[in-house]
């Protein structure tokens, strides 16, 4: 890898942070609305607030929110306080930054998404590489249609189906939460038990849902490498079939499944996202559903842009591995 082309891909991922706050920034604005006038007749419907003083309340609140200055001032202001990674503070939970919303759910959200993920992509990558290649069990070869047709069901309604069946029906797993109502957050071998065990519908929703794509991309990419000439040129050196397995078949097909890995990040954080709504999971997706429904405006557009910078962070880490795993390519000027 060249440094020209590291400094490339490094500005390209600072261009897209700039057009996504931008975007971020415009879009809601293109809408008219006004979040501070729509969060105070919110709290007049649920009779939290009098509609007395509402015009004073509505200056009020937008002079401390910056939302009484000229568009461009706000608009140079935003860019400089995203610069800062300052997502400025929550209506509905004022003074709490945005930020510090975030910081307490990505852990959650991290945990789930990433665990659930890696947990999918491995299994999903191995077994479609095994009915490749033959040697998958008997079981697995039964049970892969199945797989294939839940790759077709979104995450959040799997979740749905499993929270019917497994916590409303069979009361084996809790309905909702990241932990039981009556523990006390803390750091021991108890709670974290607590959390595994609140977490294994919300993950096993996302391992269901992708595990057959994983195993049908995985499939279809050991098909193709079996006929290429290194493939024969190592079955006619008499290499055990293990080697041949993993270094020559797998290490060229699972190349494509590491790409669709970094562009389908996107899907997979939305289709995440949903599912901690579904069992109310203390992650960013519950913060964001609960901005939507408060029309916390800040907060919506700190998870949208967090979520943006995520992908893209990815996508760019991936770019930069990709020599590591495939020697073949290089980014040099021939």
């Amino acid at each position: 890898m060249t440094l020209e082309y590291f400094v490339k891909r490094i500005v390209q991922f600072f261009a897209i942070a700039f057009l996504a706050a931008s975007i971020n920034f415009f879009l809601p604005r293109l809408t008219g609305q006004d979040p501070i006038q729509q969060k105070l007749a919110q709290l007049q419907m649920q009779g939290g607030s009098s509609g007395g003083n509402a015009k004073g309340l509505i200056e009020t609140y937008n002079k401390k929110f910056g939302l009484d200055k000229p568009i461009l001032r706000q608009y140079f202001t935003y860019l400089g306080d995203m610069a800062r990674l300052d997502l400025g503070q929550s209506i509905s939970n004022y003074p709490t930054t945005v930020l510090s919303l975030i910081w307490h759910a990505v852990p959650w959200t991290v945990g789930l998404l990433g665990t659930a993920t890696l947990i999918s992509f491995a299994l999903g990558t191995l077994i479609g590489a095994m009915m490749a290649w033959g040697k998958a069990p008997a079981f697995l070869r039964t049970i892969f249609p199945a797989f294939f047709t839940f790759s077709a069901v979104p995450p959040y309604l799997m979740g749905i189906i499993l929270l019917y069946v497994f916590a409303f029906r069979m009361s084996l797993l809790p309905l909702f939460g990241g932990y039981g109502a009556e523990r006390i957050p803390e750091f021991n071998l108890s709670f974290v038990r607590d959390i595994l065990y609140h977490s294994i519908l919300p993950a096993s929703s996302i391992v269901i849902a992708q595990i057959g794509g994983w195993a049908m991309g995985m499939r279809s990419m050991m098909v193709t490498t079996k006929g290429e000439d290194y493939m024969l040129q190592a079955e006619a050196k008499g290499l055990k079939w293990r080697r041949i397995f993993l270094r020559y078949a797998v290490r060229n097909a699972i190349l494509p499944q590491v790409t669709a890995l970094a562009l389908s990040l996107g899907t997979i954080i939305s289709g995440a996202i949903v599912v901690e709504v579904v069992f109310s999971y203390p992650g960013v997706g519950t913060v964001l559903a609960n901005a939507i429904r408060g029309f916390d405006w800040f907060v919506i557009q700190g998870v949208v842009f967090m979520v943006i910078i995520t992908v893209a962070f990815t996508m760019l880490i991936i770019d930069l591995v990709y020599p590591l795993l495939d020697p073949r390519i290089n980014y040099r000027r021939e």
